[in-house]
């Protein structure tokens, strides 16, 4: 059965910054995330740093001012409603009183009726799944009331320094769904107050002369009981200068020193939002488990992207299995927020074998196949990761191969490559019972030359659970396992 959650907001401070702190325990409720962009201008007469830092702050305590206003408006995505949080949460259409419950409003998020029914069934298992989600758009109210008057121009020869930008605003608050709707707009109004103060930290904390870095908010869920929490990071600042923040927040967060749960590419990815480079995420999260006598699944930890034949307009059916299998390693420690640098390509592949001298030249543009100890060394060369080599000299050894197994997937939590023959495969997991010895193996297969249909690789068993004959029994495999880096 799926989960609901229930998020408690909760305000605490480290150093300088104030961050929202969403508890999360499992029981139903109604998350709110709020997007939207506030312009930021302000004019300097002096690039004197105190001047500088007291302009800035004026023009953030301006914004604030701003969301406070009877001017603010928020849009509710896919639907006619229109909220002034600020006018006692009086909203359009009329009907939508103050007083209405918000999970309202979710009755009033409209899908497409010209659909086929299959597409209305598929967006009704969508809408379900992100059905405790409201997402609503931060719009300023530009027409007035009043008598109009005519405009004063003044012109001036002083010479000043002119400073604008858009700061990305993108709040996440919970309640109750039986809340009312004035006072969630109060909830979201003073959020959106708070957001802007710890953008204002950040913005003078890495004031660069008059160069305003844009405070950027990222939202991270947090191993349990801390749950989803919010930091705003400068743009423009790469994550291994901002790794004495993140030292804070892990002791104050009491995470574990030797992984990432704060860079950016560990920020959350909400169910509604789709990936937009076209690759399947963690498609073995909608399979069943083996049942096992007294046996446990040892998963891979994190996100990964499935990499397979004919992707990137790349034809290397027959040959191209093993590249396949370390793009998705590369991907996995890509999103778990290890490097920053993009997956490699095929050729950015072979040209790694080259430097390092594992290949001649002439094996750049070929064809030719790579092995598990050319996906160790490509991962040393191209992400500094080092990886444990496990060699089995026939198949029918794997199946006693699963206490080290589950411990790495326990330990390390990578996807593991494994070569054999002709072949390669990525393992994911493995389900293992220590008592009988039973084992099953997780197997994402990089030989599926498909589109990115998920129901298609999952029911065909493109990724699938596989028992111990689904190896040849007389062939030699070899094994690599990934470690982690020891970095927050």
């Amino acid at each position: 059965m799926a989960k609901s959650y229930i998020f408690c907001v909760v305000m605490i401070t480290v150093g300088s910054c104030t961050i929202p702190l969403i508890k999360v325990f499992v029981v139903g409720n109604i998350l709110l995330r709020l997007r939207g962009s506030l312009e930021f201008k302000c004019q300097l007469d002096s690039t004197d740093v105190p001047h500088v830092q007291k302009v800035i702050s004026r023009t953030f305590e301006a914004l604030g001012s701003q969301v406070k206003s009877e001017s603010l408006v928020l849009s509710l995505c896919s639907s006619p409603v229109f909220l002034w949080p600020n006018k006692g949460g009086h909203a359009t259409p009329e009907d939508l009183t103050p007083n209405r419950p918000c999970k309202d409003l979710q009755q009033l998020i409209q899908t497409d009726d010209q659909e086929s029914s299959s597409k209305k069934s598929a967006k009704k298992d969508k809408k379900n799944a992100t059905a405790g989600i409201i997402n609503l758009t931060l719009m300023t109210e530009v027409t007035e009331q009043g008598v109009l008057s005519a405009p004063t121009i003044l012109r001036g020869s002083k010479k000043h320094h002119f400073l604008q930008t858009t700061l990305p605003m993108d709040c996440v608050v919970s309640v109750p769904s039986s809340e009312s709707i004035s006072v969630v707009c109060g909830t979201l109004v003073g959020a959106l107050c708070s957001q802007l103060g710890d953008m204002e930290k950040v913005a003078l904390r890495h004031m660069k002369g008059t160069a305003l870095l844009i405070p950027q908010p990222f939202h991270f869920l947090l191993p349990a009981p801390v749950g989803l929490v919010t930091v705003v990071y400068p743009a423009g600042v790469p994550d291994s200068q901002l790794e004495t923040q993140r030292k804070v927040l892990h002791s104050l967060f009491e995470l574990p020193d030797n992984r990432p749960y704060l860079r950016r590419a560990n920020a959350l990815h909400f169910p509604d939002e789709p990936y937009k480079d076209g690759y399947l995420r963690n498609p073995h999260v909608h399979l069943n488990h083996p049942t096992l006598e007294n046996g446990k699944p040892y998963l891979v930890q994190g996100i990964y992207s499935y990499h397979h034949y004919m992707q990137d307009r790349v034809d290397d059916n027959g040959w191209g299995c093993a590249y396949r299998s370390l793009q998705t390693i590369c991907s996995w420690f890509q999103q778990q927020g290890y490097v920053e640098r993009a997956v490699p390509s095929h050729k950015e592949i072979q040209q790694a074998l080259v430097e390092v001298g594992d290949k001649q030249g002439s094996f750049l543009g070929s064809r030719q196949w790579i092995g598990s100890i050319e996906v160790a060394a490509v991962l040393d060369q191209l992400l500094g990761v080092t990886s444990k080599i496990m060699f089995v000299s026939q198949g029918s050894e794997l199946a006693s191969k699963g206490r080290e197994l589950a411990n790495h997937f326990l330990s390390e939590g990578t996807p593991i490559m494994i070569g054999g023959g002709v072949l390669a495969h990525t393992i994911l997991g493995v389900a293992w019972s220590e008592t009988t010895g039973q084992i099953r193996y997780l197997i994402l297969d990089p030989h599926y030359t498909g589109a990115e249909d998920l129901q298609v690789i999952t029911d065909k068993g493109w990724c699938g659970w596989k028992g111990p004959e689904f190896w040849d029994q007389n062939a030699y495999y070899n094994l690599c396992l990934p470690q982690r880096p020891k970095t927050i």
